[in-house]
C-alpha cells in the first residue's frame, strides 16, 4: 500500500490547482477542472460506480453496498490548494528513514526541528516535503489519495459488508466556497467525513465561526506640490486604523480556543485604500461581539476625521459545526473507534479554521473532519508522513466496517 499511496500522491501534487478568491466563477481556476477530469478517468478505470463531474467541478462517485440495512455514508476532500503561497511546479522530496535532523528543502530553505518540533515524532518514518519553492499540496491532495485508496480496497473486497459509500471532491474550499454548489440531497449520504485534517489521530467537530470584514478608506488625491489641506491620503488612513488594532489578538498571538482578527490583505492608493480582516471565534456570542467591536471602531475613527471616511462591510463565511454534530454522537464514536482499532489515540481538538464540513453540517449533512497526516499546510514548510497516510486509509476502511456492524446488529 505504501508505494501505491506514494506514487499516487506524487502524481497528484504536481497538478497546480490553486483557487483564486478574486474570480467569482466556479471553479475559480480552470486547473481544478483539469485535475478533476484526470481523477474522473481514474475512478472510472478502477471501477467506481456513478462517476459524475459537474461543470462546476464537483466530482462524485459511489462504492455499491455489499449488505442491506446499512446507511449510506460519505467521504469528502477538496481539489484546490491554498493561494497563500506558490502552488506551481511542485517538486516533492522523499526522505526515507528520517533521521530526526533538520531537513534541507532544495538548496536554500530549511525545515528545522527547532522551529517545527513535530518533526521529532517521525524519526524512522518516510516524510514527503516540497523543495522550498512551493507548498506541497497535501492539503488536500492527501485526503483525495487516502479516500480513493481506501474505497478502491473496498471495491476489490466485496466480501466486506458495508452500505453504499459516496465520495465527493469539491472545488474552491480554500477560498470558502467548497459547499456553495454541493447538492446534499443528490449526494445521498446520512453523514460524511471530510478527510482534511493534520497530524495522525486528529478528529475535529468544532471550528471557528468566521466572517470577513472589508474596510474601505475614501481619500482625495491631488498633485503633491499643491496638497496642503487638500490631499487626503487613504493609505495613511488605513495605516493609522490598523496601527491601533489589538497587538496580540491575532493568529500569531492566539491558540487553542482563542479567537482573533487577521489582517489578510491591504492595498490601495492615495484616493482609495482597503483593509481585509478575517474575524474568527469559536464562541457565537464572542463572535458577534467581535464584529460589533470592529464596526464600532470604524464609526469612532470616522468621528475623529475632518476629511475622508472609512466604510465597513462584514460578511459571514461559516459557523461552528459543533451545534450540528453533537446531536449525532454516533458519528464521532465511530471515527474514534476506528482510530483506536488501528492503535491510534484520537486527538479531539478544534479546527482553527474551517472545512467544507462546517458548512455542509448546516446544510443537513453532519460532517466532522479526520486526519490526513500532514503538517504546516499553506506554505513552503509543509510536510506529510507516508505511514500516517497509510493509517488514514485504514481508518476510512474501518469507519465503513464499524458502521456496517453497528446497523447490522440493530
Amino acid at each position: 500500500m505504501a508505494q501505491a499511496l506514494l506514487t499516487r500522491f506524487i502524481e497528484y501534487v504536481k497538478f497546480d490547482t490553486q483557487s483564486d478568491a478574486k474570480n467569482p466563477a466556479c471553479p475559480s481556476t480552470p486547473s481544478q477542472l483539469v485535475f478533476a477530469h484526470h481523477l474522473k478517468q481514474e475512478l472510472e478505470s478502477i471501477g467506481f460506480h456513478h462517476v459524475s463531474l459537474s461543470t462546476m467541478g464537483y466530482l462524485t462517485a459511489s462504492v455499491p453496498a455489499t449488505a442491506e440495512g446499512i446507511p449510506c455514508i460519505g467521504f469528502i476532500a477538496h481539489l484546490d490548494t491554498a493561494p497563500d503561497f506558490n502552488g506551481a511546479n511542485v517538486n516533492p522530496q522523499i526522505i526515507s528513514n528520517y533521521d530526526g535532523e533538520d531537513i534541507l528543502l532544495g538548496e536554500h530553505q530549511l525545515l528545522s526541528t527547532e522551529q517545527f518540533s513535530s518533526l521529532l515524532d517521525y524519526k524512522g518514518k518516510t516524510l514527503i516535503t516540497s523543495d522550498g519553492t512551493s507548498l506541497l499540496g497535501g492539503d488536500n491532495k492527501a485526503g483525495i489519495v487516502e479516500i480513493i485508496s481506501a474505497l478502491h480496497y473496498l471495491l476489490a473486497h466485496p466480501e466486506i459488508p458495508h452500505g453504499e459509500i459516496r465520495l465527493c471532491f469539491t472545488p474552491d474550499e480554500e477560498i470558502g466556497r467548497g459547499a456553495d454548489n454541493f447538492d446534499v440531497e443528490a449526494f445521498g449520504a446520512k453523514w460524511a467525513y471530510t478527510v482534511d485534517g493534520g497530524q495522525l489521530g486528529e478528529l475535529e467537530f468544532e471550528n471557528f465561526n468566521a466572517a470577513t470584514a472589508v474596510i474601505t478608506a475614501k481619500g482625495n488625491n491631488c498633485h503633491p506640490g499643491s496638497a496642503y489641506e487638500v490631499m487626503v491620503n487613504a493609505q495613511t488612513m488605513v495605516a493609522k486604523f490598523h496601527a491601533k488594532m489589538p497587538l496580540h489578538d491575532t493568529p500569531e498571538g492566539s491558540r487553542d480556543y482563542d479567537g482573533f482578527f487577521h489582517l489578510m490583505n491591504m492595498q490601495g492608493q492615495t484616493e482609495e485604500a482597503e483593509l481585509t480582516y478575517l474575524i474568527r471565534d469559536f464562541d457565537e456570542e464572542l463572535f458577534e461581539k467581535r464584529k460589533k467591536w470592529l464596526a464600532d471602531r470604524v464609526a469612532s475613527f470616522n468621528g475623529d476625521l475632518v476629511l475622508g471616511s472609512l466604510d465597513i462591510e462584514i460578511t459571514d463565511s461559516y459557523y461552528n459545526m459543533k451545534q450540528q454534530i453533537l446531536p449525532h454522537p454516533h458519528i464521532i464514536d465511530i471515527a474514534k473507534q476506528a482510530m483506536i482499532n488501528q492503535g491510534i489515540t484520537p486527538i479531539i481538538k478544534p479546527i482553527r479554521g474551517g472545512t467544507d464540513g462546517s458548512r455542509l453540517s448546516y446544510m443537513g449533512l453532519p460532517c466532522p473532519n479526520i486526519f490526513t497526516g500532514g503538517h504546516n499546510f499553506h506554505g513552503k514548510h509543509e510536510y506529510i508522513c507516508l505511514e500516517s497516510m497509510e493509517a488514514a486509509v485504514e481508518v476510512i476502511i474501518d469507519i465503513c466496517q464499524i458502521t456496517a456492524k453497528k446497523y447490522q446488529n440493530q
